[in-house]
């Protein structure tokens, strides 16, 4: 019991430390060399309606009168926002988790850092270009399903309330809107919830799930560095560490996502891979990315390690309607390993008008020599590897397992705090690899949106899922599955 206080006074000592260095900050932290967007971003923050009155209140009254400001709606600037270097933004954000249409691996190249959160206007009005900033998720599900609600996720078990996620970022953006000198950043995560399930890499922490399967868990989840070259075309990003897998629509962070559960083509891809990855802007349409990793979801110290590829290659329209992302996400043998898939992933945003959007993804991936469990042979799956097997023809020992799927998003924006989201999901894992089951699936859901001011968001949803060729749902006794689900976003 003593060894616990002792820890606890201790993670509360250097929760204070980094507190009080931040509030101590000077203004004066950013450099001469500083470009115009820094200044702009400084100036935008320091003009928020506390930044005049804060000077006679402590950092906990700060913290609380920006959410007192933010939820009454007084917190809104009439300051422009910084300028954006490239195409216009075709999104609002909020209600959208992004401004821009989306690609992995890196920072958006042209972009300023506008992202304010609570607890960094309270200790120094934001004008530090370190930040400290994070949010916490609940989130519940009422579901048909009584054993799981797997491929649904992250509401894998039914009829619960859980903590999705506690997610601290400490992160340092570098400065890609000027073009005149090199500039650096980093990032760190510390991830707490029932969700790291589907973050977990074999190697960080991954005996929470691979050996214990535990409930919670804790994982984190990217570590990099940003390194970042003006003069190389219209700008050079190189990401050096554990980050997200570049392609897709979606990401584990939750404000990242228009939904609170995930598609079924999300559920089973990559999710992180640790390695370097080189983006480069080569003009306002055209960006290309190129990286070397040890495999997904591995890290480079484990025994399943694979050297592996990876080619992007991204483009947009002269009036930024359209987009168009793809991804030859990870090039190897495809030999079996812990999560070696070799994934080609395609990803399109069409933009209607100011209130209606579109995004629509589809992959294919496969990997060879699985294991057969199919029970027609004697063939255990290595314990070693912890990945599964698949359902192969008789007779087979080993077999290619691939798998497809496709889905799309309709997004309605109602309003600045508002919007909707209609997911029609399609995946069909033809050996069972994936999922357990060699079966097609589908999944449709309804979900609105709520911001209250701009630091909580609430999501409710209504999902129907049905497994085709077998039963699948609820351990195998269901083919059809049915959810309400919702959760919270409460940003610190």
């Amino acid at each position: 019991m003593l060894a616990k206080k002792k820890r606890k006074l201790a993670c509360c000592g250097i929760v204070a430390a980094i507190c009080f260095f931040m509030e101590t900050m000077p203004g004066s932290a950013q450099s001469a060399t500083d470009t115009i967007a820094d200044e702009q971003t400084a100036s935008s923050s320091a003009s928020t309606p506390d930044a005049p009155t804060a000077n006679h209140l402590n950092l906990a009254e700060r913290w609380a009168k920006y959410y007192t400001d933010d939820w009454s709606g007084k917190s809104a600037s009439s300051d422009p926002a910084p300028q954006k270097r490239g195409l216009p933004a075709p999104l609002d954000s909020p209600p959208f988790p992004n401004s821009d249409w989306s690609y992995g691996g890196s920072q958006d190249i042209g972009a300023p850092d506008g992202n304010v959160y609570p607890l960094m206007n309270a200790l120094n009005h934001a004008k530090s270009r370190t930040k400290i900033y994070g949010w916490i998720e609940p989130g519940l599900n009422f579901s048909t399903s009584s054993k799981n609600n797997f491929p649904d996720s992250y509401t894998i078990f039914p009829n619960r309330l859980e903590l999705d996620q506690a997610v601290i970022y400490i992160e340092r953006l570098a400065d890609t809107v000027q073009t005149k000198h090199f500039d650096w950043g980093y990032h760190i995560t510390a991830f707490y919830g029932t969700d790291y399930r589907f973050t977990t890499a074999k190697g960080y922490f991954s005996q929470q799930l691979l050996k214990f399967n535990r409930q919670y868990g804790f994982d984190p989840v990217m570590e990099y560095v940003d390194l970042y070259f003006p003069h190389v075309a219209q700008g050079m990003d190189i990401r050096m560490g554990r980050f997200i897998s570049v392609p897709g629509i979606e990401a584990q962070l939750a404000p990242q996502n228009y939904l609170f559960t995930h598609s079924l083509l999300y559920t089973i891809d990559p999710f992180t891979d640790t390695g370097i990855m080189s983006t480069i802007k080569l003009n306002k349409q055209w960006l290309v990315q190129a990286g070397f990793s040890s495999g997904h979801d591995v890290a480079p110290w484990t025994p399943d390690r694979k050297p592996t590829g990876h080619l992007c290659l991204n483009y947009s329209t002269a009036s930024n309607n359209d987009n168009f992302y793809g991804c030859a996400n990870g090039i190897n043998d495809g030999k079996y390993a812990y999560n070696n898939l070799q994934h080609y992933d395609l990803t399109w945003y069409h933009k209607f008008n100011k209130s209606w959007h579109t995004a629509t993804e589809a992959w294919y991936m496969y990997e060879r020599d699985v294991p057969n469990v199919a029970g027609n042979v004697a063939n255990p799956v290595p314990t070693e590897i912890g990945a599964n097997g698949a359902f192969c023809q008789p007779g087979e020992l080993r077999c290619t397992a691939p798998e497809y799927a496709i889905v799309n998003y309709l997004q309605k924006e109602f309003n600045p705090h508002l919007f909707m989201s209609f997911r029609s999901d399609f995946l069909d894992d033809k050996k069972g690899q994936r999922t357990g089951f060699a079966t097609k699936y589908s999944e449709n859901t309804l979900m609105f949106g709520k911001w209250i001011g701009n630091t909580v968001l609430i999501r409710p949803e209504i999902r129907f899922d049905r497994s085709w060729d077998m039963k699948a749902y609820n351990n195998g006794k269901n083919n059809n599955q049915f959810t309400f689900a919702a959760d919270m976003i409460y940003k610190f």
